[in-house]
Parts: structure tokens; sequence; C-alpha cells
């Protein structure tokens, strides 16, 4: 008997929000809709909050909109949720991500 997995793009952004939840930095997630305002910081009880999973070319993107903790080094923090969340994804999902934007919306104090 065969058969296949599918993964869909909310169980992704799921796996990938609980993943950028974990960066040192990180204070939460903003809406990817600017339209909420971006003075709502999303927990981990709405992990796909503040990811938006897409598809280019065939290949799969992550969008992250993060706040992240006021006095931390941005870029670091991106780069280290990047390489995380690309990391997590091929392990846990067996999928590559085309692209992994992270969008720094906020600052807060932690």
């Amino acid at each position: 008997m065969t058969g296949s997995i599918v993964i869909s793009e909310a169980a992704l952004a799921s796996l990938i929000g609980l993943t950028a939840h974990e960066i040192p930095g990180v204070v939460g997630m903003a809406p990817a809709n600017l339209k909420e305002g971006l003075s709502r910081v999303l927990g981990r009880a709405n992990a796909r909050e503040g990811v938006v999973v897409g598809r280019e070319g065939g290949e799969y993107t992550a969008d992250l909109y993060v706040v992240v903790a006021y006095g931390v080094s941005i870029p670091t923090v991106a780069r280290n949720i990047k390489d995380r969340v690309e990391h997590i994804v091929k392990t846990q999902a067996g999928i590559e991500l085309g692209a992994t934007r992270v969008h720094a919306v906020g600052v807060q104090r932690a």
C-alpha cells in the first residue's frame, strides 16, 4: 500500500511560529495583516499568526513578522530566526524553504 504525506500551510506556519518564539531576543509575533495594528503582540497561543507561508515558483516561502527585545542586535536575531526556522522545517517537515524573510516590525522591553 502506498500513500503520501501532506503538510498543510497552516501546520507549516505553526511550526515556524513556534520555532521563532524559541529564539533569544524575540518578544513575540506581530499580526502579518497591518490593518490589525502593530500594537498587539502575539504569544505562543497564536503560533501561526505573524507567519505567512506562500509558494513562489513551486517552492515554499515564509515571511515572519516579529517583535524583538529592546537592546538586542536586530540583524543577529533575524539571522538566528532564519537559520533555525530553515533547519527545523527541513528536519521536521522535510521541506526546504525557497526564501525566509524576517520582518522586525517592533521593539519592546522584554
